[in-house]
């Protein structure tokens, strides 16, 4: 009986050993937190492209609608806006001539081979996917420059984040050049060729990816690694400049992006200071309290710079690209994983000192930044919806429309047409270049009172007007 109960305590021993080891192994914890993040980003997935930003996802998410259509042609991106607004030149095709769309050949491969989900839930899980592998990639990289703890927990802010969540899940580029961008910095010494391959990667996603470069900086200036690092700049930036070239040739295509680095000479003024680092990292990103473990990790004594470097990368891309980060959040996608990788390091260094205050400071943090966040999922305009389906069931599939909405391609995206989002020219100029149908849900406005007494209404109610812009109403 005694060597039973030997036995038995022996093999409770070495399971409850099992167990441990399994649940403190670093890839164990680590699933766990992938899986957390990407749980917690199907919230509203099926969401329309009509919550935050939907105008910069409507433009991303119509390129994939056309590769769908026509086939995916890398080098001949089109989107549905046909009109001069975005790059001041006529459009008549749609070129869009922005970011190599790789997200978009993704997107619409996943869409025609698999199915079973429409086309904007496939866009949002893809992107939620992408957000996952940062993760992991985000992990490798911190734990390479310093410990397993501080990798892990750099991957848990990265992907619970509230800014993150949302912004890791919408139909957009950026978060797959985030992707690029970590991976690369995470191969670069180990496999320089591919990590030049996924620089090149990042910048044909958005130049600004190159601040990502910066902790490189003390590697490049090594004299015995002068070859390597010549080699891993000729990778990283040839395809940017052929892409550049290229896109060149369609100058219709290229929206004005002039204005997105001091356009309205806000940098370093009060304002600056009060949206970047006040309202934008300070409230949505860290929630206020953020900023204590935010600050003790860039502050505390670390003989790896790799983060400090990383974060004045960060920095360099605020303070140089200032109109574009005041006037739009999605800006901030890029400089995450510092901030993630910061927090971390703060709160390793802080929970060995204040338990109390670092739990207290990340629960006010999200609690915070979600109660900021959480507008952001609203749909606010369900009647683009509603009135896009009525369009899409009733004009020709052909058809190109005028459909004003400030500019704003959300609207014309609802109505799977190409057309104009704006009235950019006169009436006659428009139809002249291919416009035949008139959608307003402005019934009061001038155009739409002066249009409806000269052509055709195929159909008003009290929400919206449609005017076939080929019949003119025959006066007698």
């Amino acid at each position: 009986m005694n060597n039973q109960n030997f036995s038995l305590n022996k093999s409770l021993s070495r399971f409850i050993t099992l167990v441990k080891s399994i649940v403190t192994n670093e890839y164990f914890i680590l699933s766990l937190i992938l899986i957390l993040g990407f749980t917690v980003r199907l919230y509203k997935i099926n969401n329309p492209v009509a919550d935050w930003h939907s105008w910069r996802q409507a433009d991303t998410a119509a390129v994939t609608r056309n590769f769908v259509k026509t086939g995916i042609n890398l080098f001949y991106p089109t989107y549905d806006d046909i009109s001069s607004i975005q790059s001041g030149i006529d459009n008549p095709t749609g070129i869009r001539m922005v970011e190599f769309p790789i997200y978009n050949a993704l997107h619409a491969t996943l869409f025609k081979t698999i199915g079973i989900f429409n086309l904007e839930v496939w866009g949002r899980l893809l992107t939620s996917v992408i957000a996952v592998v940062t993760s992991f990639f985000l992990f490798l990289l911190v734990r390479k420059h310093y410990s397993i703890k501080v990798g892990l927990i750099a991957a848990f802010f990265y992907l619970l984040l509230p800014f993150n969540i949302y912004f890791t899940r919408v139909i957009l580029p950026d978060p797959l050049g985030v992707l690029f961008a970590v991976s690369g910095l995470y191969f670069f010494g180990s496999n320089f060729i591919l990590s030049g391959i996924l620089f090149a990667l990042a910048l044909l996603q958005k130049p600004y990816f190159g601040f990502y470069l910066i902790p490189l900086i003390p590697e490049f200036l090594k004299k015995e690694n002068l070859k390597r690092n010549l080699m891993f700049l000729f990778l990283a930036f040839t395809p940017f400049v052929l892409w550049r070239y290229w896109t060149g040739l369609h100058p219709e295509g290229i929206p004005f992006y002039k204005w997105a680095f001091n356009g309205d000479r806000i940098r370093f003024h009060p304002a600056f200071f009060r949206w970047i680092f006040g309202e934008r990292i300070g409230i949505l990103i860290l929630g206020g309290w953020g900023l204590v473990p935010f600050v003790l990790g860039l502050i505390k004594k670390q003989k790896n710079k790799f983060n400090l470097l990383l974060n004045l990368g960060m920095l360099a891309y605020l303070v140089i690209v200032a109109t574009a980060n005041v006037r739009h959040d999605y800006y901030q996608i890029l400089i995450i994983p510092a901030i993630s990788m910061s927090l971390a390091q703060g709160s390793v260094w802080l929970w060995k000192r204040s338990k109390i205050i670092l739990i207290l400071a990340i629960l006010v943090m999200f609690l915070v930044s979600w109660d900021r966040i959480k507008p952001f999922y609203q749909v606010n305009h369900p009647e683009l919806m509603e009135v896009g389906k009525i369009v899409d069931q009733t004009l020709p599939k052909a058809a190109k429309i005028v459909i004003p909405y400030n500019g704003d391609t959300a609207f014309l995206y609802q109505t799977n047409r190409k057309g104009w989002p704006a009235v950019d020219d006169s009436i006659d100029g428009l139809i002249k270049r291919g416009a035949t149908h008139y959608i307003s849900l402005d019934l009061g406005s001038l155009d739409t009172v002066n249009f409806s007494k000269r052509f055709v209404t195929l159909q008003k109610t009290d929400k919206f007007i449609i005017l076939d812009l080929q019949k003119e109403i025959i006066k007698k």
